[in-house]
Order: structure tokens, then C-alpha cells, then sequence
């Protein structure tokens, strides 16, 4: 199929991991004065997910003043026979739709970002030989991401080093960066500025949308067994499930620390620039905002994780000296008191965390993506790959 318009589809859904890059490029795109469609999952409509797997709203919000399509689709993991094969006429039925979208459509190109929302309309455009790239967010090549990867033209990543790239058949495979959103980039010059040694002390926890249980039931212990002088100068901000926040305000109350809890915060990005340390999963998004705003980490990947990508994904950071990686194993109260301790006297540590966090970071992300997208969009990308 011959792309009738000049238009860039863009195929996302699930997690803010996914959704916040989809986000970041189509603004970008839109700056450039290209028509961007965006196409999800029935769930796209209204999901939650955070920090870059930690937020909850419209999704519509997240693409002001672009077209927003829904298609079905649903996942293949964690199903018996019968779920398996319910999703994957789900998936079936999904492409159908995305296929006639597209023809209506007419893009130049096609991007998926991965999970299982983007699946059905990658599939529609692989069968309709429409130019096609995926963006890969995580330091492992995702499930969805690894079935598309021999039938896309380019393929986008986030890390030098990305494991489960097929061997190359030919078409270009960038290292783009993970796109970030513009609130994340507008506080990328904002100096970290380390606590006084007897002031307050900030630090900001989100645990995610898979996992936060683990932190509510650990992290205010751990605080809690700090010593008394170092307990005073704590101010907390901590993410948490709704089921768990009665027990963490609880403890915080007891022991009179200055906390602030809720289920999510729609002002994350200004609590991010203004925490002296962040507690975190280390989703794809997490990592790529603490390396843009600079901010020193405790990073602890979800143990659960596909192919443990969370593990690869806080490498990136603590190889560079620039967070903590403390596997969900060793997450206990003695251990993560002590370092906390150890941290909260130690400005200079976390100073220099930070700076090195910073160095990571990838400002022009969403334009090196955008720049792949148009040279595909407009023919000029050689080693297209087969329909």
C-alpha cells in the first residue's frame, strides 16, 4: 500500500513507559507541522501507570489536538489455553480494524512503542507494506518489540546496548535515546542542590503500578528506624496504592515525619526536581527522567519484570555512578535504614550522584527519533524490510 497522506501514525497504550515517548515524539512532530494519529487499546481511554509508570488520567490529555483511534487488542502473558486464545482473536480483531484505519488514514509511516496496544496496528501495517519503525524504551528488547523486529524498516532504542536485537537483515538500528516529555525537560537545567546537613531532607518514592505493595510495607520502616535527628529533617512524598495508605500514614504519623501520600500526584515533575533523593522502580521512563532532571537514586527493579529489564535498565545509572541499584531481595529494613543513613550525611555523595546522573541524560531524543520517523515517512531510508 502506497501511503496516501503525509501523516505519522503512532501506535501506543498500556504504561506511561510506553505512552510517555509516543507523547514526546508527537509533539515533536507536531512542532514540525506533521499530522499525527494515535492509535490505542480500548484501555488507552482511561489507564493508570506511572512517573513513567506511575500516572492516572485522560489519556486524550496526553495528545491535545491529535486524532485518537481505538483498536482492540490484549495481552498473551500470564493466560491459561482459553485466555491465550480469547486474546489472541482480540488481536486478530484488532488488525482488522487498524488495517482499515490505515487505509482510511493513508500515513507515511507507522511507529509502535511496544506492549501489546501497539501489536494489532504494526501488524496492519507490516501486511500493508506501509513504512514502519518501533521504538524500544527498555535496555532488553520488549516481548511485542521482539516479535515485530525482522518485519520494520528501523528499529529506535533507547541504550548503546539493547539485548534481544535480532542480527541485522539490514535496516538501521538507532540509538535514539528515550524520549522524554517536555515538563521533564523544561527542569534539565534546574541544579541539584543538596541538603543542608541538619535541614530538611526531601525524598520522593513511587513504587509503580506493579510493586508499589513491597515499598509500603518496607520503606516507612526503614525511615522509621532512622535515628532520631535523622527522622526530624525527613519530608517524604511517597506514591502508594490506595489499599496501603491508611497503614503508611499510620506509621508516619507515629513517628512524626512529615510525609505526603497519595494514590498518584499530577505535579510528579516538580516533585522530581525538588527531591534531595528519589526511591523508584526502574522502568524505562523512570530512569530516562532522573538522568533528565539529574536526580540521585535508589533504584529497585521489579523483581517480576519480563527478562528482568528493570535490572538492566538501573544499570545504566548506578554504572555511572549516578544511583544505588538495590535488588528486591536485599529490600529489608536493616539494609535500605542503614544506607539511607549512610546517604542522608553524605551531601557531597549525593551531589556527585547527580551530576552523574545528569550525564546520562538524552535532550534530543524525541528530535533524533522524529528525524528517523520523516526519513522513513519519506522514502529515503534504505533497507526496507519484507512485508
Amino acid at each position: 500500500m502506497k501511503p496516501t497522506g503525509g501523516g505519522i501514525m503512532l501506535a501506543a497504550g498500556g504504561t506511561g513507559g510506553h505512552v510517555f515517548p509516543a507523547q514526546a515524539l508527537a509533539a515533536e512532530l507536531d512542532r514540525r507541522g506533521r499530522v499525527v494519529d494515535i492509535v490505542t487499546d480500548n484501555r488507552g481511554q482511561d489507564f493508570s501507570g506511572d512517573f513513567s509508570d506511575d500516572f492516572s488520567d485522560d489519556f486524550s490529555g496526553r495528545f491535545p489536538g491529535q486524532t485518537i483511534h481505538h483498536v482492540a487488542s490484549a495481552t498473551l502473558s500470564g493466560r491459561g489455553l482459553l485466555g491465550k486464545l480469547a486474546a489472541m482473536i482480540n488481536i486478530a480483531l484488532g488488525t482488522i480494524q487498524a488495517r482499515r484505519l490505515i487505509r482510511q488514514v493513508g500515513p507515511a509511516a507507522v511507529v509502535g512503542f511496544g506492549g501489546y496496544p501497539s501489536l494489532p496496528t504494526m501488524l496492519a501495517a507490516i501486511t500493508l507494506s506501509v513504512p514502519r519503525a518501533i521504538h524500544e524504551q527498555n535496555a532488553v528488547l520488549g516481548r511485542v518489540n521482539r516479535l515485530l523486529a525482522r518485519r520494520v524498516d528501523a528499529i529506535a532504542t533507547s541504550f548503546p546496548v539493547t539485548k534481544g536485537l535480532p542480527p541485522s537483515k539490514g535496516q538501521p538500528k538507532l540509538v535514539t535515546g528515550n524520549p522524554v516529555r517536555d515538563d521533564i525537560i523544561a527542569l534539565a537545567d534546574q541544579p541539584y542542590t543538596a541538603a543542608a546537613p541538619d535541614g530538611p531532607f526531601q525524598i520522593l518514592i513511587f513504587g509503580g503500578s506493579q510493586g508499589a505493595r513491597r515499598f509500603s510495607e518496607v520503606i516507612p520502616q526503614a525511615l522509621l528506624a532512622l535515628a532520631p535527628e535523622l527522622r526530624r529533617r525527613l519530608s517524604v512524598v511517597q506514591q502508594c496504592r490506595a489499599e496501603d495508605l491508611d497503614a503508611v500514614r499510620q506509621i508516619y504519623g507515629q513517628a512524626n515525619i512529615q510525609a505526603e501520600t497519595a494514590t498518584f500526584f499530577t505535579d510528579m515533575p516538580a516533585r522530581l526536581a525538588a527531591a534531595h533523593l528519589v526511591i523508584a522502580r526502574s522502568g524505562a521512563g523512570t530512569v530516562s527522567e532522573l538522568a533528565m532532571v539529574g536526580r540521585p537514586s535508589v533504584l529497585v527493579p521489579y523483581a517480576y519484570a519480563t527478562d528482568d529489564h528493570q535490572s538492566r535498565n538501573a544499570e545504566v545509572l548506578s554504572s555511572a555512578g549516578g544511583a544505588w541499584l538495590l535488588p528486591e531481595a536485599e529490600l529489608d529494613v536493616p539494609v535500605l535504614s542503614g544506607h539511607l543513613a549512610k546517604l542522608m550525611t553524605d551531601p557531597d555523595m549525593l551531589r556527585d550522584a547527580a551530576k552523574a546522573a545528569h550525564g546520562r541524560a538524552q535532550p534530543n531524543a524525541a528530535a533524533q527519533l522524529a528525524e528517523l520517523v520523516l526519513t522513513l515517512a519519506a522514502g529515503e531510508l534504505s533497507g526496507r524490510a519484507a512485508a
